[in-house]
């Protein structure tokens, strides 16, 4: 079973041709200041196939076991332990092939662990590789998490991970657009490492109001806008570091009937649909396994543009959104599910600009204030330097 479970690790690294940035050590690889946290205790890990030790293809769960930790629990987020399951689909409890362990879901109808899921535990441990965009789920994993722990007098431990998309932009998240993503009054890309993000949930008491112990293992060898290329997918359709840049800018597609490449081995940097005037460019998007088994517009020839060789964006564009409303000439029926577009954006305000045909300059003026008091908020929790 060894031998099976480390052709998964080879297989989700065969889909990623870029290499962790020279010297950076992520929170797993400092066992120094982790095991001594864990002697003697019995260890529930919130973790999924991004949870490995850098440059060598590790699970933090192989090494914790053969460190002699007492891991007792693995919790898994959107997407499954194992990194397979598609956006959306449901993934069940089950038992993890290779250690026989209990790997509890927390998508579908328990996204929120259960107190009694935390019964037998000392500490939680979490280890999962973030994006840096609101609407990204596992931060809405980690604060639920987090809101379990403070009601069960759990510790955590966040081992900390850089943000590939180190930015700040884009409107904060209302609270009336609460869900699952957007589960915290953040900007969409809010600058952020995992770590700190948690240390922002404690500071400003989102988690609730029982107290909470948290540490987080810092990264080193990385400071704030440093270039980080991710040594594995994320998650299915996010499968190199242009998609991962591209992914905060063009997520909002998923509320229309416009394409975004998932069916096809470029998700988030091809954008169609069935309409010549969308541009020359020509995909149809399939069943396809490891990337989206149901994509929309399956089977259905698409027009639109190739973003395989542009220039990825630094922060939030709107520029392609704008750009096929315009051509789709369909006002309000452009959006197919207006409310999830909203709670993809975090405000109902957006929307309205743009179908009353406001140019980006002036839909982003209408959230640069409110930014401008986040950022403020933000370098309070600021645990690295700037990028020189």
């Amino acid at each position: 079973m060894r031998l099976l479970y480390s052709f998964v690790i080879i297989l989700a690294f065969s889909f990623v041709s870029v290499t962790v940035s020279a010297g950076v050590r992520v929170g797993a690889d400092r066992m120094e200041l982790l095991l001594p946290l864990l002697k003697d205790k019995k260890v529930g890990l919130v973790v999924n196939h991004t949870s490995l030790l850098s440059g060598r293809g590790v699970h933090l769960l192989d090494t914790l076991i053969a460190e002699g930790v007492m891991i007792k629990k693995i919790f898994a987020p959107e997407h499954g332990f194992r990194g397979y399951a598609d956006a959306g689909e449901t993934v069940d409890n089950s038992f993890d092939e290779r250690t026989g362990l209990p790997v509890i879901s927390l998508y579908g109808k328990n996204k929120k662990p259960t107190n009694d899921q935390f019964n037998g535990l000392d500490v939680i441990v979490f280890d999962i590789q973030d994006v840096g965009a609101r609407f990204y789920t596992y931060i809405s994993t980690l604060l639920y998490v987090m809101q379990t722990c403070a009601e069960t007098g759990k510790p955590i431990i966040v081992l900390d991970r850089p943000n590939p998309n180190d930015y700040v932009d884009g409107p904060i998240m209302e609270d009336s657009l609460k869900s699952f993503v957007g589960a915290l009054p953040l900007p969409v890309l809010y600058g952020l490492t995992i770590g700190e993000l948690s240390h922002m949930i404690v500071g400003e008491k989102w988690y609730g109001k029982n107290e909470l112990s948290l540490t987080v293992i810092p990264v080193s060898g990385w400071s704030h806008g440093q270039p980080y290329a991710l040594p594995v997918k994320p998650s299915p359709n996010l499968p190199d570091m242009r998609a991962v840049r591209f992914y905060p800018s063009l997520c909002f597609f998923e509320a229309t009937r416009v394409s975004v490449g998932r069916g096809t081995k470029y998700p988030f940097q091809i954008i169609g649909a069935p309409n010549k005037k969308y541009g020359n460019f020509t995909f149809t998007p399939r069943s396809l396994p490891g990337y989206d088994k149901n994509p929309l517009q399956k089977g259905v020839l698409c027009y639109g543009i190739d973003l395989r060789d542009s220039i990825m964006p630094e922060g939030l564009t709107l520029t392609y959104l704008l750009r096929f409303y315009r051509l789709s000439g369909e006002k309000e029926k452009f959006f197919s599910s207006p409310s999830f577009f909203d709670k993809l954006m975090g405000n109902r305000r957006v929307r309205q600009d743009i179908l009353s045909g406001k140019s980006e300059n002036e839909i982003k003026d209408r959230w640069a204030s409110e930014l401008q008091e986040y950022k403020k908020m933000r370098k309070k929790y600021l645990m690295y330097p700037d990028y020189k």
